[in-house]
């Protein structure tokens, strides 16, 4: 596995983790980090990363999302589709990365091929978070337009609009996608799916900065504090709290291996931490291990080298029972897979592919400049040899 941190000084860092194969009765279990690579790729500071079995994604403040082929350890290039510091980043499984940004869009890209599938303009002001649900099929993102906007990621069209009182900077799905949460300030709204309207209200001492959900009803929470909380969603009581850092933490990420449910956090005071989190989440984790970048850091993830999805070990996810309110919005079409939805789309029709058909037009626009420009060489060259003769 390995540890990738992006930070305000435009350097992306990579840490190998090399867990110890079991803790004796002497000593807890201790991983050991070691450095991999620092790789300076933006003209600006980093802004969101994203991972899956494959490829690591950066954004940035330069406008650009950056590719790292991490099995092959090369940089894969960039993509330049967003006018505006890229906000979010979140990949649904191997075949699909959806990015949002301050131009208000969020792309869905191809993988395999890194062509843009479908552009939808989602706020009037800037994207600031999204959250894909389990299933691929349902997006929430929120934006500086007061809005929290649910997608139909299948036909690339909003579902339903919900005006809400302030501008929310994070929300994220439950592990099943039975529920969500809305981030506004220090205060997280906890929404069930099937009736769409706030369970409860979970209230942090500080402006939260990143929340995860390591089960389907507990939810670590950090904020611009060095503790972290976990609260149960269900009952909106905090469980337990410990200092993880010296400064604000700005990042988590969660991920489970055998025998192992792992949490690792970032902070401003450069210092990457891995936590082992017990069985009982009233008990504080414990740590596995520490790296210091000397930086500020702003972001996180964790590569994990294998073919399965870093979910695998979650429960299935729940299906997207979408609530009356949002039927009435949106067509009682039901939603098939993206993948294939997006196939089936691109075939018979170029016209159909997303929101507008970036994907069919860009390929075959670039393939026409490139004959005019062989042509217009070769041209050219014919001249030069007149001219000789």
């Amino acid at each position: 596995m390995e540890l990738v941190a992006g930070s305000y000084e435009q350097v992306l860092f990579g840490f190998v983790v090399h867990p110890e194969s079991k803790a004796s009765a002497d000593h807890e279990q201790k991983w050991t980090p070691v450095a991999d690579f620092t790789h300076h790729a933006h003209t600006a500071s980093l802004s969101a990363v994203a991972v899956n079995s494959r490829f690591v994604v950066t954004g940035s403040k330069d406008e650009t999302i950056h590719i790292y082929d991490m099995k092959k350890k090369v940089d894969h290039g960039s993509l330049v589709h967003h006018s505006g510091t890229i906000t979010c980043l979140k990949f649904h499984g191997n075949r699909h990365l959806i990015s949002g940004a301050e131009d208000g869009l969020i792309c869905v890209w191809d993988t395999k091929k890194w062509e843009c599938l479908k552009s939808i303009k989602a706020h009037r002001g800037h994207v600031t978070f999204l959250s894909v649900h389990p299933s691929g099929k349902l997006g929430l993102s929120v934006g500086t337009d007061k809005t929290l906007r649910t997608w139909n990621l299948v036909e690339g069209r909003s579902a339903f609009i919900k005006n809400i009182k302030q501008n929310a900077h994070i929300v994220e799905w439950s592990r099943r996608g039975e529920k969500y949460v809305v981030v506004i300030l220090n205060k997280i709204d906890v929404y069930q799916l099937d009736t769409a309207s706030v369970s409860g209200t979970i209230t942090n001492e500080k402006r939260v900065s990143s929340v995860t959900f390591l089960s389907e009803s507990i939810l670590a929470v950090a904020g611009d504090e060095e503790v972290v909380r976990f609260f149960d969603t269900d009952s909106l009581t905090c469980l337990c709290e410990f200092k993880a850092h010296e400064n604000r933490v700005k990042d988590m990420f969660s991920f489970e291996i055998p025998e192992h449910q792992v949490i690792a956090t970032a902070s401003s005071d450069g210092f990457i931490k891995m936590w082992k989190l017990k069985q009982d989440k009233q008990v504080p984790p414990s740590l596995l291990c520490e790296v210091n970048t000397n930086a500020r850091l702003t972001c996180l993830g964790v590569w994990l080298d294998r073919v399965t999805d870093t979910k695998e070990s979650c429960p299935p996810a729940a299906e997207p029972s979408v609530s009356k309110e949002e039927k009435s919005k949106s067509n009682k079409k039901e939603l098939g897979d993206p993948v294939q939805e997006v196939a089936r789309q691109s075939k018979p029709n170029t016209k159909k592919c997303g929101v507008t058909g970036v994907s069919d037009k860009t390929a075959k626009g670039s393939s026409q400049l490139s004959t005019k420009k062989r042509k217009m060489v070769e041209m050219l060259e014919k001249k030069r040899k007149k001219k000789k003769q």
